[in-house]
């Protein structure tokens, strides 16, 4: 496995991402789309989701096809951005046909970024014209880091981000992982340095610096999240395992069922247990869609498949590693960047 040209979701042929932030709210939308739909499912191992017409990505269900899929900040109000994102493919004439209806599906699925130091007064949900925003932006290349659905996002103790990484295997088959990272564990070992997806990093791609050579790691569960997050809150009570989540979309270009997809998308949740400590915890919202164009017929789908979710998996944990290592300091920022953070060198 090597990873793609752009070393993005996009390297997956056909794929297009987009981005909408908005800065003084701290929090943004991305959307992943394709032009002749794609076939998705969806695996959900957080305790706290927080999604739209996931039930429609089920392998029983009837849908064949969807036409984008949704990463947002905002919570529950997030949710709404996937409105945006229908709206703009009704008016480019595209969804679910049925006579002169035209349905454009959607889902989607958000991050809490409610308590991130920006500006949540407002009047009207502003999440709807972010995913309207953020589908017109789409294209092969994207920012990672702090932009999109991971502008507002954080980590127990470095900024969180966006993050994208891809494998082509040795098949011809490509496989990417699109990321925003907002867990409630670290990403990073004690003292912020090294990061637990290290094993897994190719060419330096966060950083270089492997991984941390103590041992008897993962018992200390520090988290400087949740003590800006209680001094935002005030006296109002914050539990310690809510206000987090890591959601993905894994793809390929692999002639996948919808069963395979999800399949693929169970096996992609390995990718967030090896780069976030702790993970799937039951204040998570833990989520990995994913999706295939379907372009590339395999010659061996079982067989394949195994390979397919495994490389998913690798590319979710670096994603989630260059999410973090590309966040950048802004404004009002409660949490450092990996870069800025006490023991880690400067990028």
């Amino acid at each position: 496995m090597r990873p793609g040209p752009r070393n993005l979701i996009t390297d997956v042929p056909g794929l297009l991402v987009g981005n909408a932030a908005d800065d003084d709210l701290k929090s943004g939308t991305t959307v992943l789309t394709a032009k002749d739909g794609l076939t998705a499912s969806v695996h959900v191992m957080g305790g706290a989701p927080g999604t739209r017409e996931t039930d429609l990505l089920a392998p029983d269900k009837s849908v064949a096809k969807i036409d984008a899929l949704v990463l947002s900040g905002g919570s529950a109000f997030g949710l709404d951005a996937c409105s945006g994102v229908v709206d703009a493919l009704r008016a480019a004439g595209r969804g679910f046909r049925l006579g002169p209806a035209v349905i454009p599906l959607v889902p989607g699925a958000i991050i809490f970024d409610l308590l991130n130091g920006g500006n949540k007064d407002w009047q009207d949900n502003p999440y709807r014209a972010l995913g309207r925003a953020a589908f017109e932006a789409a294209s092969e290349e994207f920012a990672i880091g702090t932009a999109g659905a991971g502008t507002g996002a954080l980590t127990a103790m470095v900024k969180g981000g966006l993050g994208s990484a891809s494998f082509v295997l040795d098949s011809g088959v490509t496989v990417g992982a699109l990321v925003a990272a907002n867990p409630m564990g670290a990403v990073t070992t004690p003292g912020d340095r090294h990061f637990w997806a290290a094993p897994f990093e190719v060419d330096g791609e966060f950083g270089g610096l492997g991984p941390d050579p103590r041992g008897g790691l993962g018992q200390a569960l520090k988290s400087r999240k949740m003590q800006t997050m209680r001094a935002q809150a005030g006296a109002e009570p914050i539990p310690e395992e809510r206000g987090n989540t890591t959601i993905a979309i894994v793809a390929t270009d692999a002639d996948l069922t919808k069963a395979q997809c999800q399949r693929m998308a169970t096996a992609a949740h390995d990718g967030i247990g090896r780069a976030t400590v702790p993970a799937h915890a039951p204040g998570d919202g833990d989520l990995v869609f994913a999706a295939t164009t379907g372009a590339r017929p395999l010659a061996s789908p079982e067989a394949e498949l195994g390979q397919i979710g495994h490389a998913a998996a690798l590319c979710l944990s670096r994603a989630i590693g260059r999410a973090i290592y590309n966040a950048e300091p802004a404004d009002g920022d409660l949490l450092p960047c990996w870069s800025g953070a006490p023991g880690t060198p400067s990028q």
